[in-house]
C-alpha cells in the first residue's frame, strides 16, 4: 500500500469554517450576477443540491435577491466513501423544464456523478460549485476553488469545535 493509500482522510484535510463558507459561497455568487438567461441576466430560481448545496444555495439566494428556491436530493456518497448518485427528492418539474434559467448549486464537485445525473434531468441549467476537485470539475460551469483530487473537504456542518495535540506532543 502507498503511503497515500494509507492516508486518513483528515491527514489531507482541507478544513473550511463557516466565515470561509460564507466569504466563498459571496465570491460564487458574484461571479454568477448577470449571468443568467434571464432579462439583464436574472436567474428564474436557484436549486441547491442537498445536503451539502443548502448553505451556499442560500447565500447565493440572498446575494443576487433570487426568491425562488428548491432542492433537489441527491444521496451519492455513505459517510465517506461514493455509491451510486440517485435523486431522493425532486424540485417542482414545472418550475424546471429542461433547466433553462435555473441555477443549481452545490457545495462541492468530487467525482462528478451527482452533477452529472442532475445535468441529465436539466441539461440547460447553470451548474456552479463552491469546491471543485479535477475528476468533476468538467461537470461545472462555474466554480470558487479547486482542491487535489486526494484531499477530503471539512464542511463546518460537519464538524465540532475540540482540542488537539500540538503537533510536536505536549
Amino acid at each position: 500500500m502507498s503511503p497515500a493509500a494509507d492516508r486518513l482522510p483528515h491527514e489531507k484535510g482541507f478544513h473550511v469554517s463557516w466565515d470561509q463558507m460564507h466569504r466563498d459561497s459571496r465570491a460564487l455568487a458574484w461571479r454568477l450576477d448577470k449571468q443568467g438567461p434571464g432579462e439583464g441576466g436574472d436567474w428564474k430560481a436557484i436549486v441547491g443540491i442537498t445536503r451539502g448545496g443548502l448553505v451556499p444555495a442560500a447565500i447565493v439566494a440572498r446575494e443576487l435577491d433570487v426568491r425562488v428556491v428548491d432542492t433537489i436530493s441527491v444521496k451519492s456518497y455513505n459517510h465517506q466513501s461514493q455509491a451510486e448518485a440517485q435523486v431522493l427528492k425532486a424540485p417542482d418539474a414545472d418550475l424546471m423544464g429542461d433547466g433553462e434559467g435555473i441555477l443549481i448549486v452545490d457545495d462541492l464537485v468530487d467525482s462528478g456523478k451527482t452533477l452529472e445525473l442532475v445535468r441529465s434531468l436539466y441539461p440547460r441549467a447553470h451548474f456552479a460549485t463552491v469546491y471543485a476537485k479535477p475528476k468533476g470539475r468538467p461537470m461545472v460551469d462555474t466554480y470558487i476553488t479547486e482542491v487535489s483530487q486526494d484531499t477530503w473537504i471539512f464542511f463546518p456542518w460537519d464538524m465540532a469545535l475540540q482540542y488537539v495535540e500540538p503537533y510536536r506532543g505536549t
